[in-house]
């Protein structure tokens, strides 16, 4: 079963539904749970103030929310207030929970994450997954799947949905792998390998890490391209607050704009890629250090020691990103490019190099330039927390498990 990935903007809670009294009543259920999300916990008479219904019809709402499992009651509100107290109301801490997974060339993960964001579960496998069939390497992230939804249950909580982070091209229909150069995949159905017990949602990581940082990050413009480096490098680009997917799903693969059209070869069939300039590997290759598990951590010792072979492969790397950003700022006029993954542990070295490229190529003022609290850790909160958004957006379709 496939569930489509929900991006409603915070804002407009219930996006899509139907236009009846049905489809009204999902979307007030919806309302009061993005609400509490939002601003809890409140009181019924809070949120009924927060939302313009009246305090009966969000009592109606609430009681349904309550017996579903998705709310519970703390209690009454905090003393201070003027009149009887309420019983404060709060996104339940038991209930489901959405199941994130990300499959990187060097890595598993997989957490669990409940309706408050809180990450309950966590499992973590390194080793490579470069070149090897996709058959034993969805056995073993099924196996890390289960183990922490397992551990999620015993905290009371259920999987409501899978939703799972890949470096590469992901086809519309949210499960088939279209092209994952780094992994040497092409035209993988992962729904058909991955467990059929979750709804299940695919996309690319970098569309994963550009969520996390609308949803999570702190002060993020609704409009900003986001940069995630593993292996590869991916963007994505977020406008008024939903993901610029293009016309086949696509749009974002920064990694693979050419910045010298006649340098080294890249694993996409082109020539002189950002990826062979400010990937991983080719910032270890430039520094000349053979790559191991912890590549970032190396790489900022290094240069925080004043390493000049890494400091100059850093200043390379900034270089080119700047190089190929400067087409994307131009073209898309962003408010703010946000650099995430394992770029932004190295961004006090790559900034300046950067930041000067962009400044003296885009056509208007420079662009801003931030770097992601979440880092390497985006596209794994973001898989997970696409699920817990599909349930605020519509709650009328997940209850108490059966």
């Amino acid at each position: 079963m496939t569930a489509p990935l929900h991006e409603a903007h915070p804002s407009s809670p219930g996006r899509g539904l139907p236009d009846t009294q049905q489809g009204m009543r999902r979307r007030n259920l919806s309302r009061v749970m993005h609400t509490l999300n939002a601003e809890g916990p409140l009181s019924r008479a809070a949120v009924a103030s927060h939302i313009g219904l009246t305090r009966a019809a969000v009592s109606t709402l609430v009681d349904e929310l309550i017996r579903s499992g998705l709310l519970e009651e703390l209690g009454p509100e905090r003393p201070g207030r003027v009149g009887r107290p309420g019983s404060a109301l709060a996104l339940s801490g038991r209930g489901p929970a959405g199941i994130g997974a990300e499959i990187g060339v060097d890595h598993f993960a997989v957490c669990a994450v409940d309706l408050r964001g809180e990450v309950r579960a966590r499992a973590v496998r390194h080793g490579t997954n470069r070149g090897r069939s996709p058959e034993p390497v969805i056995h073993e992230l099924t196996a890390l799947v289960r183990r922490v939804v397992a551990e999620a249950e015993g905290e009371g909580l259920w999987p409501a949905g899978l939703a799972v982070a890949v470096p590469g091209l992901v086809a519309s229909d949210a499960r088939t792998v279209v092209r994952a150069p780094n992994l040497d995949w092409h035209d993988i159905d992962l729904g058909a390998l991955l467990p059929g017990d979750l709804p299940l949602t695919v996309d690319n990581e970098a569309n994963f890490g550009g969520l996390a940082e609308l949803w999570l990050g702190e002060g993020t413009p609704s409009d900003f391209l986001h940069v995630s480096a593993e292996i590869g490098i991916g963007g994505a680009v977020v406008v008024d607050g939903r993901l610029l997917r293009g016309t086949r799903g696509f749009a974002g693969e920064l990694g693979h704009v050419p910045v010298r059209p006649e340098g080294p070869a890249c694993a996409c069939g082109g020539r002189g890629c950002l990826e062979q300039y400010a990937g991983e590997e080719a910032v270890f290759r430039a520094a000349g250090l053979e790559p191991g598990e912890d590549r970032v951590e190396l790489l900022a010792e290094r240069a925080a020691a004043g390493d000049k072979d890494v400091c100059r492969a850093l200043n390379g790397a900034g270089t080119a990103l700047g190089i190929a950003l400067t087409g994307a700022v131009n073209l898309l006029d962003p408010e703010t490019v946000v650099l995430g993954g394992a770029l932004a542990g190295l961004a006090p070295w790559l900034l300046p190099s950067l930041e000067r490229e962009l400044s003296r190529r885009t056509a208007g003022p420079a662009c801003a330039v931030t770097v992601s609290r979440l880092g390497s850790e985006g596209p794994l909160l973001g898989a997970a927390h696409s699920v817990v958004r599909a349930v605020l957006d519509d709650p009328a379709t997940v209850g108490v498990r059966p």
